[in-house]
């Protein structure tokens, strides 16, 4: 694959190595000087030296026959430039590293459309999904999220007496538009269909909204009761922080956000009415006593300093909180804090640089469409968990799914529709442009595809 990244920051430079490793044709462009010298010593891709957002610049660099374009420059208005002229030139699929929300926000227009870009990614609130992954499924039980954390699968097996058993699929009203993916009964995996009936003692992976998932639990398992409430501190009001507590907007969530700049606390509090803001140095141990951080459930440090937050969460673990996690920028730390977990008492490190390479390698590889681990589908790999787009001359294109015909041993578990993912009904419709996610038997894949392309 031919490919183009502007910004040779820590997140370019990482992605860089990762492709150029796996024998892509990479272009790099930096404007600093130092930068690109010592890319272009140390890693075997072509560095162009020049502005990112200068057309002339993405043309030398071979832009217009680029197959992945990936502006990754810690300035949001240059990425979202750069990727847009880039798409103009003949780039197939940009991508703009965004971090400031504003540019997330549709409410008045939407950024991605009107830039034409087919990707924005947000470093931090990538690290938000994996963070709120954890704190909602505490019991380090495997969870895959899909649509940055707006689908999440998750396996729970059918108790008796729970009040979908003997019910075929077709004719259950499941809350929140809750999708049945696989059906595991005597060590195999199903597809689920219409037809399906569930029995007590099978193993199911749903698809959903997270807080229809949590919902929906006593469905599946009659003894589960609602949670107690869960209460989440939070150290600086980061974008992280600001994606986290966004991400556990359920109030079974109670959440607190510790910030030692005044101003920061007030517009904080306008912004999320639902968090109580707390003002102070959550680096001093005296904070962190009378704030009573032991009785936190999860204590969460999102400060850019890794020092100050790898710190902080040995204190409020030696305090008593029942769980630790932390945000770190420095992605080689995350290795050594795993070791030290135990010591240390830290549950989860999560690097904004590695979520933002990972969510971009997801779609970077040669098949036309986009296979998805999952810790649900069986060993032997005859299922598997795909994403593709709706190509503009497909014939599923202008189609509610209900009625489109689709291969046997195949459900669509996700629709995402002007950059808005959700668990699909029968009733959405499909357009040219949209991506779906399928659960299927990898032998379906080829009828699939010729639906989509």
């Amino acid at each position: 694959m031919k490919i183009v990244i502007v910004g040779a920051g820590e997140v370019g430079t990482h992605l860089s190595e990762t492709l150029s490793v796996a024998d892509h044709d990479v272009t790099v462009i930096e404007r600093d000087e130092t930068l690109a010298k010592t890319l272009a010593d140390t890693l075997d891709i072509r560095v162009v030296k020049g502005n990112g957002s200068s057309a002339s610049t993405l043309l030398k660099a071979g832009t217009n026959k680029c197959d992945f374009f990936l502006a990754m420059t810690s300035s949001d208005e240059t990425n979202l430039v750069s990727s847009s002229l880039a798409k103009a030139l003949g780039a197939r699929k940009t991508f703009a590293r965004a971090h400031d929300a504003t540019y997330r926000d549709n409410s008045l227009i939407n950024h991605q459309r009107h830039f034409g870009i087919d990707h924005l990614v947000n470093p931090e609130a990538l690290a938000a999904v994996e963070l709120a992954k954890r704190i909602r499924n505490p019991g380090r039980v495997a969870v895959e999220d899909f649509g940055r954390g707006q689908i999440e699968v998750k396996s729970i097996e059918i108790q008796p007496g729970a009040q979908v058993i003997d019910i075929p699929l077709k004719e259950l009203r499941l809350p929140g538009n809750i999708r049945i993916g696989l059906v595991g009964r005597g060590g195999q995996n199903i597809v689920a269909n219409a037809n399906t009936v569930l029995a007590a003692g099978d193993q199911v992976a749903i698809f959903g909204h997270p807080d229809a998932l949590f919902e929906a639990k006593g469905l599946f398992d009659p003894s589960s009761k609602d949670s107690a409430k869960i209460s989440v501190t939070l150290l600086s009001g980061s974008e992280i922080s600001i994606s986290l507590a966004r991400l556990l907007s359920n109030p079974r969530f109670q959440i607190r956000i510790i910030e030692k700049d005044l101003k920061l606390c007030h517009s904080l509090a306008e912004r999320l009415p639902s968090v109580t803001m707390i003002h102070g140095d959550g680096t001093s141990l005296r904070v962190l006593e009378e704030e009573e951080v032991g009785y936190s459930d999860f204590f969460v440090a999102c400060r850019k300093d890794d020092e100050d937050n790898i710190m902080t969460c040995l204190q409020a673990f030696k305090l008593g909180a029942k769980h630790t996690m932390l945000a770190i920028n420095r992605a080689d730390y995350i290795e050594i804090l795993e070791k030290l977990n135990t010591s240390l008492g830290v549950d989860l490190a999560v690097s904004p640089r590695i979520a933002a390479t990972n969510e971009v390698l997801r779609y970077i590889g040669k098949k036309p469409f986009i296979e998805l681990e999952g810790e649900h589908l069986d060993a032997t790999g005859a299922n598997c968990i795909i994403e593709l787009d709706i190509a503009p001359k497909s014939i599923v294109a202008g189609k509610r799914i209900r009625d489109i015909e689709w291969p046997k041993e195949c459900v669509i578990v996700g629709h995402e529709h002007n950059y808005t993912p959700k668990t699909p009904t029968g009733d959405d419709v499909l357009q040219a442009g949209d991506s779906i996610i399928a659960v299927l038997c990898n032998s379906r894949i080829k009828e699939l595809l010729k639906l989509t392309k």
